[in-house]
């Protein structure tokens, strides 16, 4: 029950500290059995993806604490942007992580990064946020919020949208932070620990929040264009009714996608907020789409692929059962996502097959790869960034072996 307590937060106690991922803790609380083991990792004789470690830096948060959550890395103008929980913010050169300029803020650097062509910003847990010149560096701006920041903010020219743990969204302007406009979802008693990332598309800007619910807001002057209640909480104790969105919503065209935890995932329209489609599922990862199929890690480590236009499952895969995994990143004819022990699996697109896998350090990644071509960046809980390039093996020293997907 400790590391249940330990994911948490409560209206009244927004900044309590992080640990384990929220569903074994509820299989373990909930129904008196002992947590689900993680599933144990084969090797791989006929891998299909050749992978290369190209570079790695270290913003030495080692002796720091672990699930910040959302201090993922971001890619702008060839550039990699990060920041430590010990306060640091660094630009890399993409190719070979060359250190281009750093910036200390003596902070708790907890939610970011955020990149554009004109801005970086990173959010701390006590409620600062900093906006820096990317090109040398600069402190541009920096404010303080009510709310603790756990994930990135997103980036407009004309605005810059981001979360805060007590349930607003704030817009802010890119020139100096001033706040433009605010909105505020009730948080309910008990939450998971984390913060959907604001998505702009166009004219909108949509989040996630809480309570279950997705809401689009006019980018102008924050008017409510449409609220949609996407899992709606059910059962009767608090445990069971949690039902957060704390992942960010995916836009393709004219349809908005989202998914919830211990609720649904769901196709929503995005002029009226309307649910073309849903099905039950449980993720606190998010999920991710290239072309007509989505991609959707489970809580408890089952990987789907989904057709995009109806939610028809297309396979799933099985063999990563509880290890934790971070949201997925699509490259080529794979997709890539981290684990709990720092592991980086590749599964092929079209059948779910085990691809590649390589170890990153042993500290757990929670936040998406970063795919850039042939190119993958990612950070673990520690800080240890690591860039690879990942090939397709000829096909005719490959049979694809490992662990086949099952097919619905």
């Amino acid at each position: 029950m400790q590391s249940l307590q330990r994911n948490l937060k409560s209206a009244r106690a927004l900044a309590r500290p992080g640990a384990l991922a929220l569903l074994l803790a509820v299989a373990a609380c909930s129904k008196d059995k002992n947590v689900d083991l993680p599933a144990k990792l084969i090797p791989l004789p006929h891998p299909s993806v050749q992978v290369k470690h190209l570079w790695g830096h270290n913003m030495g948060d080692k002796k720091a604490a672990v699930l910040r959550l959302g201090q993922g890395v971001s890619i702008a103008d060839n550039r990699v942007y990060a920041a430590g929980h010990n306060g640091e913010v660094v630009a890399l050169d993409l190719t070979n992580g060359r250190l281009l300029w750093r910036a200390k803020t003596k902070a708790p650097l907890s939610g970011g990064t955020a990149s554009s062509a004109d801005l970086v910003v990173v959010g701390a847990s006590d409620g600062q946020l900093f906006a820096f010149d990317p090109a040398n560096g600069r402190l541009v701006w920096k404010i303080r919020l009510n709310g603790e920041v756990l994930a990135p903010a997103a980036i407009s020219g004309r605005l810059v949208a981001l979360r805060t743990v007590d349930g607003k969204l704030h817009a802010l302007s890119p020139q100096d932070g001033h706040e433009l406009w605010a909105t505020e979802q009730q948080v309910p008693r008990l939450s998971l620990r984390g913060t959907a990332s604001p998505v702009i598309s166009g004219d909108l800007v949509l989040s996630g929040f809480d309570n279950g619910k997705v809401l689009a807001l006019s980018a102008g002057d924050g008017s409510v264009q449409w609220e949609a209640t996407v899992t709606p909480p059910h059962g009767r104790t608090e445990l069971e009714r949690l039902d957060d969105i704390d992942s960010p919503v995916r836009v393709v065209g004219k349809d908005v996608y989202a998914v919830g935890f211990q609720g649904k995932v769901a196709m929503l329209a995005i002029d009226t907020g309307q649910v073309w489609w849903s099905h039950d599922d449980s993720s606190y990862r998010g999920l991710t789409l290239d072309e007509d199929t989505l991609y959707l890690p489970d809580s408890d480590g089952v990987v789907a692929a989904l057709k995009a236009r109806t939610g028809a499952e297309v396979w799933q895969q099985k063999a990563l059962l509880h290890r934790g995994l971070s949201p997925i990143a699509v490259m080529d004819d794979t997709i890539v996502m981290g684990d709990f022990q720092g592991y980086l699996h590749w599964l092929d697109k079209a059948s779910g097959a085990l691809a590649a896998r390589v170890s990153t350090g042993g500290s757990r990644i929670s936040t998406q790869p970063l795919v850039i071509g042939d190119m993958v960046v990612v950070v673990n809980d520690r800080g240890q960034i690591n860039a690879y390039r990942a090939k397709p093996l000829a096909a005719a020293d490959n049979k694809r072996k490992t662990a086949p997907a099952s097919r619905q």
